[in-house]
């Protein structure tokens, strides 16, 4: 049950950085442009242990598995993870369709869809930020490649999205 999660804080004066879908390949570009962040968070489809490897060289990872993820230590990754960053809970999941709605937080983080989203949504009079960092890994779908960076503290949550410079 995803809501029993125990959530894993985290205390950083740095940007989060947020990539998903990177589906066996790590770009350059994204590690120069994850390089200022503290911890980095990969949200599934990660498609190699060895992407997880060298992200690890940069700051703590925070990984979740995708639904390319059936193999070895990508296979091993939870569906879900709670995280408190700077007071502020997070929802990590792959795919939207799977969040699970009993997990209090203010943001969810899904990958999935390749589509980068960055969007408050209000219901009950409470705010929720939905955050897609879009894929980093081969280009789909002629979709951007792109990134994501969270800043969280006391003046809320700041999230922006990163579109890798590729000729």
């Amino acid at each position: 049950m995803a809501a029993s999660i125990p959530a894993e804080i985290i205390e950083t004066e740095s940007p989060v950085g947020i990539i998903s879908d990177t589906h066996g390949l790590l770009r350059d570009e994204a590690l120069a442009l994850l390089a200022d962040c503290q911890p980095l968070i990969h949200l599934g489809d990660v498609g190699d242990p060895a992407i997880l490897e060298r992200l690890a060289q940069l700051a703590p990872v925070y990984a979740i598995r995708g639904n390319i993820d059936r193999q070895g230590v990508c296979a091993a990754l939870p569906l879900h993870r709670r995280l408190i960053v700077n007071g502020r809970a997070l929802q990590l999941v792959h795919d939207i369709a799977d969040i699970d709605e009993r997990m209090a937080c203010e943001a969810v983080l899904h990958g999935h869809s390749h589509k980068p989203r960055n969007e408050w949504r209000e219901a009950d009079d409470e705010r929720q930020l939905w955050f897609n960092p879009g894929a980093a890994g081969k280009r789909r779908f002629r979709l951007p490649l792109t990134l994501g960076k969270l800043w969280l503290d006391e003046r809320g949550i700041r999230g922006a999205i990163v579109h890798l410079p590729l000729a």
